[in-house]
């Protein structure tokens, strides 16, 4: 499989930030909080953005019913590393 990468700063893949977006980043930004992404040189910043497009977004939405604190579980779920499972 070729990897495609987005970002040669920190070595993101676009499948990388597609993951992301799935689990509810809408924005550069969040991106760049989860990956930091975006954050050294800016390049990559405008194929993050073409990456999310322009459809919902499950945050803002969570954001305008007024449900901040289903926003900050998600926010925290960006955030937190993944969790590794122990070889047997």
């Amino acid at each position: 499989m070729n990897r495609v990468y987005v970002c040669s700063c920190f070595g993101i893949t676009d499948e990388q930030v597609k993951d992301h977006a799935a689990a509810g980043a809408c924005t550069p930004r969040q991106i760049a909080s989860a990956t930091k992404a975006g954050t050294d040189c800016g390049s990559c910043v405008r194929t993050i953005q073409g990456l999310l497009g322009r459809g919902a977004c499950p945050r803002r939405e969570l954001l305008e019913k007024g449900d901040a604190a289903a926003v900050l579980a998600a926010d925290s779920a960006l955030v937190a590393p993944p969790v590794l499972a122990e070889a047997a």
